[in-house]
């Protein structure tokens, strides 16, 4: 079954892929309208969380900034069937790094990278980073997609452009053993999930509100000693965005413990609040903030 909708699917994605940008946000904008007017898709959980994140804001800025999410969200989704066919040029100049410079100052200290991002702006299209001829092969450690046609879809994707993707559980594994090798890498990760209230053993405020974090990022970069940068994504335009790298450590080891995680949490803070429409509002951030803190968890204050 799984086999069959893959492959009624994918024709109709592979079409879209081929679409002039022009024709492909009209697509965008279609998919916006049903998604947002017709079927509604989650309406009532952004405007929670836009009221719980942002509570200095009017009605009039909480529909305005929930429009302009879904339709953000919409852009994102079709970007990645758009990496099915987009030529490596294209890819270049619409996904630009301004301090490109940054990751050949960290491979000149021999240090493997965990690129730590957040749900914000675009973080598909990360693949043009391996289109500049660094000494790094790229890494983006994901939670595997349950049909396994579209996850080897999705892995496709990333070989196009000499990138890899790992998942969550065969991090640690693939880093120790490439490092052992002599093999550096670049390892993006999108950082700011809600963890399972099962295993939610760290908490902090995440906009204002207390919530349980993953730590997982730190704890990879700290055994394996990684310098760890933060991703500064801007949107600059439809379909374009300059992303710019926010050294946090060069050495993780030698970090006391939450600091990681820390500065992750405050530069995508400051993101948010700054252009708060390019965040995915829609996933549940916050579901887990009315639930009781485990005696046995570690409590982080922020400010």
């Amino acid at each position: 079954m799984q086999r069959l909708v893959f492959w009624l699917v994918y024709p109709f994605l592979w079409v879209i892929s081929k679409f002039p940008f022009w024709l492909f946000y009209k697509v965008s904008d279609l998919v916006f309208f049903i998604v947002y007017y017709l079927v509604g898709y989650r309406r009532k959980t952004v405007i929670q969380n836009l009221k719980l994140a942002l509570p200095d804001r009017s009605e009039k800025e909480y529909k305005e900034i929930s429009k302009g999410s879904f339709k953000h969200m919409c852009d994102m989704f079709l970007e990645m069937v758009k990496s099915i066919s987009i030529p490596n040029n294209e890819l270049k100049r619409r996904y630009t790094f301004s301090n490109i410079k940054e990751i050949q100052r960290v491979r000149e200290l021999n240090k493997s990278i965990i690129l730590i991002c957040g749900h914000y702006a675009s973080y598909e299209w990360i693949n043009a980073l391996q289109l500049y001829g660094l000494d790094y092969r790229g890494y983006g450690i994901y939670k595997k997609v349950q049909n396994p046609y579209f996850d080897k879809m999705a892995k496709d994707i990333r070989q196009r452009f000499d990138g890899e993707l790992i998942t969550s559980s065969q991090a640690t594994k693939t880093i120790k053993s490439n490092q052992d090798k002599g093999l550096l890498g670049v390892y993006a990760m999108v950082a700011d999930q809600s963890p399972k209230l099962g295993r939610a053993k760290t908490w902090t405020k995440f906009m204002g509100t207390t919530v349980p974090i993953f730590m997982g990022t730190e704890k990879l970069a700290t055994n394996l000693d990684m310098a760890v940068m933060y991703l500064h994504v801007e949107k600059k335009n439809r379909g374009f965005y300059e992303a710019t790298f926010i050294p946090i450590t060069d050495k993780a080891a030698q970090e006391p413990p939450f600091m990681i995680t820390n500065k992750f949490l405050t530069e995508l803070e400051k993101q948010i609040r700054e252009k708060p429409e390019y965040y995915l509002w829609t996933h549940k951030r916050w579901k887990h903030k009315d639930a009781p803190i485990p005696n046995s968890a570690t409590i982080y204050p922020r400010n």
